[in-house]
């Protein structure tokens, strides 16, 4: 008899893709052989995504799990789209056909279908072949919250969120400020609110909802989405909380040059400021960061990277231009104290460094897992997606993290003065915000790990997700 295999569907995005590749691979150490993987793989837009995905597959491929790939045929893909929400999710759904040729050829017994979060209107594919469903949500429970609160808020908010009086109510959550909502729900004349609106309602079709996050992590937010208080008092899918979910590779050989550069630097000493994959600083901005920096008088390690090139169609960061982006005299006088590193950096090696202390961060759930799962105290700097939300919750609602003000009418602009105040409270010692964010990201350091060991809450939901699996695979096969 054929292995049962869970097919996985993820969409191209590093954050995404690996993050459903690694939960994938759990749960395929957790099932000790009872299960299979099929990842369905979208031809990606762009030539520099499907560079990136292939990269990925390959070293997946020379794991040697039980893991296959199939390569989905092309679909023409959207130009006509206003945000990379819409365009993800209307790129998804042009391969509604393909996917269910793909799952229907498969000679094996297909025990469930794991989608992205912006992959719902597949939730059609898997109702017609009779194959349990799941979505695998990328972001932290208090977004999905929020996500089932939309479509109720859609209605009960009648005015632009900027506009409305007093606070969002997201159950679970201290009361939001409009302010820090995710982009895509800041303009409802927007598709990608239009889409958003859609995920939330499409979200309670699923046979349950897997979260990168760990229940000690978020726990009245998950409270609040079992007892149905986030979406009218009808009870939402089961949420298998199984996070972090983290890629964590042994240390290489030859170390990166920036973590040997932290090897001689004292412990806690180093402030990171890194902003992900999509996170650049225009000139003016980095002037800014410079200042900040310069003044503040810690020592800092800097991942600059540069605005997209004009005219080549991709939105990914360059390598910056240290002489265009700096001010003058700047490398030379900071040179005792801080490192400026201009392409891309290994941030979890980074933060895995006894030397770092703090990390300025652009708030993406993956970067703030990383430094959970590390104990470094964060500043938030949110830039787009959901991570004003994400930064609004770390501070008020985790407390691991020291706010600082962003303009985000200004495109996220952070002066240098602000940046200044804030790394002074993350790194010195007397501050007393700086060590209530040190000793909680202290505390859930220990609640990240111990939450994946055997017995912790997200080994155990790993645990029902799998019996849940391995049920619906067991009447496959009947």
């Amino acid at each position: 008899m054929a292995t049962p295999t869970v097919v996985l569907l993820p969409v191209w995005g590093a954050g995404h893709l690996m993050s459903m590749l690694d939960a994938g691979k759990r749960l395929l150490a957790r099932s000790d052989g009872a299960l299979s993987l099929t990842v369905l793989v979208m031809q990606a837009p762009t030539e520099n995504n499907r560079s990136e995905v292939a990269g990925h597959i390959r070293r997946v491929e020379a794991s040697g799990l039980d893991i296959r790939f199939h390569h989905l045929p092309a679909v023409e893909s959207p130009t006509d789209f206003e945000g990379i929400e819409e365009l993800i999710s209307r790129f998804v759904q042009l391969h509604a056909d393909h996917v269910k040729a793909a799952i229907s050829a498969l000679t094996c017994p297909v025990a469930a279908l794991v989608v992205d979060l912006f992959g719902t209107m597949l939730l059609d594919v898997s109702r017609e072949l009779a194959v349990r469903a799941y979505v695998y949500f990328t972001a932290n429970a208090a977004t999905y919250a929020l996500f089932l609160r939309l479509p109720a808020l859609h209605e009960e908010v009648t005015v632009e969120f900027d506009e409305m009086e007093g606070m969002v109510d997201v159950p679970g959550l201290p009361p939001v400020p409009p302010s820090s909502l995710p982009l895509p729900v800041m303009d409802k004349k927007n598709p990608n609110y239009t889409w958003f609106v859609y995920h939330g309602r499409r979200f309670m079709e699923a046979d349950g909802v897997i979260i990168n996050t760990a229940t000690e992590l978020e726990q009245s937010v998950l409270a609040a989405i079992a007892d149905g208080r986030c979406t009218r008092g009808i009870p939402a899918p089961t949420v298998y909380p199984v996070g972090p979910v983290l890629s964590l590779n042994p240390p290489t050989e030859q170390p990166h040059e920036s973590v040997r550069w932290l090897d001689a630097q004292p412990l806690a000493s180093v402030v990171l400021l890194c902003f992900g994959s999509g996170g650049y600083s225009t000139a003016t901005q980095a002037h800014e960061i410079a200042h900040g920096l310069e003044r503040s008088g810690h020592r800092f390690l800097w991942v600059l990277r540069g605005p997209p090139a004009a005219g080549a169609g991709t939105l990914q960061p360059t390598d910056a231009n240290l002489g265009e982006l700096l001010p003058e005299g700047f490398l030379e006088r900071t040179k005792e104290k801080g490192l400026v590193w201009p392409t891309k950096a290994p941030q979890k090696e980074i933060l895995a460094h006894a030397a770092v202390g703090g990390f300025v961060t652009h708030s993406g759930w993956n970067s703030i897992l990383e430094s959970l799962w590390f104990g470094v105290p964060m500043v938030p700097w949110p830039l787009y997606a959901e991570q004003h939300l994400n930064a609004f919750t770390l501070v008020a609602y985790t407390g691991a993290a020291v706010a600082m003000k962003v303009d985000r009418k200004m495109n996220n602009f952070v002066e240098a003065s602000e940046l200044e105040r804030a790394v002074k409270a993350l790194m010195d010692g007397d501050s007393d915000d700086g060590r209530k964010a040190r000793e909680t990201a202290t505390e859930l350091k220990a609640v990240c790990r111990k939450a994946v060991e055997k017995g912790g809450s997200s080994y155990s939901a790993l645990g029902r997700l799998f019996e849940d699996v391995r049920k619906q695979a067991e009447n496959a096969d009947k």
